[in-house]
């Protein structure tokens, strides 16, 4: 069977590592398919009507900025040093790191020193903010050997944990220039097609799904509007009432990263029955 592709949503994804997979399994959350095989530089799921491609990260501010891709999913940091006609749309709550100054003996100033990145637009648009004149040396890829090979006093580079900087003797410093993460991005003035919108929508409601979880618990009406305010839920918490007089049933959405000390609490002013439901996906 032949697909009419030119009726598809084209949309733009990382080819290989971290983010690739991140960026794949979140879509797979959202109810699209994708690849199984790694090599594939294209994928159709007609029953969405959405047409994969996968793609360098560097490149997909540009491809979606200036071709036919409606949107994509790349860093901050990449579609910022990019300068292409693409806006972000959408934070994705994974692929943290930050955008930080390195040297093995961190100088008091940057004015004259030579700074070497992997990112020369985003570290121009930097200086010139701050005001400082500073050498830009562009390199592609890593650069935690330029000042040990003698072509830099400083780095500019993308920072997660640190560990590659602290291997090769150097020390961040100053303050962070970005802090970046996965973001979808869609071309700049762009018409959204409902298949963009339900897009947008699918992504932003497993956004939601995975930085909340529902909790359930029971509680005296005497202590409800306590236990309220340690669950105010994104609109309000379902209350029900139990067979037990006085008892009701609360419901909530609840951060994940707060749920613990969320039940501590509720535990503490007479809540019982407390349980815990991952969310998989919404629509709020």
């Amino acid at each position: 069977m032949k697909f009419m592709t030119h009726q598809f949503l084209k949309i733009a994804l990382p080819n290989k590592g971290s983010l690739a997979d991140a960026s794949s399994q979140i879509l797979k959350e959202a109810g699209y398919r994708q690849r199984s095989d790694n090599r594939d530089l294209t994928f159709l799921d007609p029953d969405n009507g959405v047409e994969f491609y996968y793609l360098r990260p560097r490149d997909i501010a540009t491809y979606v900025g200036s071709g036919e891709l409606a949107a994509g999913i790349t860093g901050r940091d990449l579609l910022l040093d990019s300068g292409a006609g693409a806006n972000e749309i959408m934070k994705l709550d994974f692929g943290r790191s930050t955008f930080r100054f390195a040297a093995s003996q961190p100088p008091n100033s940057l004015s004259g020193k030579r700074i070497a990145t992997a990112y020369p637009n985003l570290l121009r648009g930097h200086l010139e903010k701050i005001g400082v004149d500073g050498e830009i040396v562009s390199l592609d890829g890593a650069v935690e050997s330029a000042i040990k090979l003698g072509v830099a006093d400083v780095i500019a580079d993308v920072v997660s944990t640190g560990g590659t900087l602290r291997q090769a003797g150097l020390e961040v410093f100053g303050e962070p220039i970005l802090q970046s993460e996965a973001i979808l991005i869609e071309r700049v003035n762009s018409a959204r097609s409902v298949r963009m919108d339900t897009l947008i929508r699918r992504i932003g409601s497993v956004v939601i799904a995975r930085q909340y979880v529902l909790v359930d618990y029971d509680v005296e009406r005497v202590n409800l509007e306590k236990a309220c305010a340690l669950t105010p839920g994104l609109e309000s918490p379902t209350i029900s009432p139990l067979q037990k007089d006085n008892w009701v049933a609360v419901r909530a959405m609840v951060k994940r990263s707060e749920v613990h000390d969320v039940m501590d609490r509720l535990w503490e002013i007479g809540a019982r029955g407390i349980l815990v439901t991952d969310i998989h996906s919404c629509r709020l």
